[in-house]
């Protein structure tokens, strides 16, 4: 099976250009499949059209991959721009568009900005999914019930030690929400990202660490699974996928239309990873508001 990519992120492109790529099939889903790099251990994914871009992600030109007969553990190797997956199906790269990760700088108008939070908090609240961050009032089960206090409460906790500049009561109350919650990605996973996105952009009054950022990352890989892990990792260092880009550009000089379709794109991300992402981006905003404009460091 002979299939085009239509997108790709600029490293995996260049990657294959150079026909350094090799590894083997980690997972498969209906609409992604991950691939696991021999050279660096990290975690590729080739995506159905139905996705958008993302870090160490190529889009391709298929709905879903049920069709391509692929096995976990099959073999992945590039010639010039071609992946060739377990001799079942061939990925030209040639005429994929590059797309390169680039938050937008922090917002300058903090009035406008206070607005669209507000905004963004409300919609999430009418039409955001229920079972990650955002409380289910008639949760299914004491377990669900249970799920849901602890993310709030540890989300809570790590805004306080945040917002008081407490480092490493900060990594600790971070490190409790790596794995927690449900889905392949777990929510609490989700929220960091969404938090961690706004750490990244350029001009934010308040200043995460790269230490804090780095810790996090690296200790993670022990808390949750290799997929999100590997999303988190790439989060802690401004690399999320285009929607939250697409976001956090709306905020940034956006109309009230364009903000209202970026969230419900990045609303509409999993089960209830897009909820749960939105809501880390209000707590990086939020933080940033409460520093006033000021520089507020979160010393190492």
């Amino acid at each position: 099976m002979h299939i085009h990519a239509l997108s790709g992120d600029a490293e995996f492109l260049r990657i294959l250009a150079s026909s350094s790529f090799s590894g083997n099939v980690h997972s498969i889903f209906e609409r992604t499949i991950n691939l696991q790099c021999d050279q660096n251990d990290e975690l590729y994914t080739i995506a159905s059209d139905q996705l958008d871009n993302g870090p160490n992600t190529l889009v391709l030109d298929i709905k879903r991959f049920h069709v391509t007969g692929l096995e976990v553990g099959d073999r992945v190797l590039s010639h010039g721009q071609t992946l060739q997956i377990g001799n079942k199906i061939e990925i030209a790269a040639t005429q994929a568009k590059e797309w390169e990760c680039t938050l937008p700088p922090y917002p300058s108008n903090i009035e406008t900005l206070k607005v669209d939070i507000a905004f963004m908090k409300e919609y999430i609240a009418a039409h955001g999914k229920c079972g990650g961050m955002k409380r289910n009032s008639r949760p299914s089960t004491p377990f669900e019930a249970e799920m849901s206090n602890m993310l709030l409460q540890r989300s809570g906790l790590l805004r306080e030690a945040l917002a008081a500049g407490k480092s490493e009561v900060a990594v600790q109350h971070a490190l409790r929400l790596v794995g927690l919650g449900p889905g392949l990605t777990p929510s609490g996973d989700d929220f960091l990202v969404g938090l961690f996105s706004i750490a990244n952009m350029q001009g934010t009054p308040y200043y995460l660490s790269c230490h804090f950022l780095e810790e996090i990352a690296l200790k993670a890989k022990q808390l949750t699974n290799e997929i999100s892990y590997m999303m988190v990792k790439k989060a802690a260092s401004g690399q999320v996928r285009e929607s939250v880009v697409s976001l956090l550009q709306a905020l940034s000089k956006g109309t009230v239309e364009e903000l209202l379709g970026a969230l419900e794109k990045v609303l509409a991300i999993g089960s209830s990873s897009g909820t749960d992402m939105a809501l880390g981006l209000v707590c990086g905003l939020e933080l940033n508001i409460e520093a006033g404009g000021r520089a507020c460091l979160l010393k190492s």
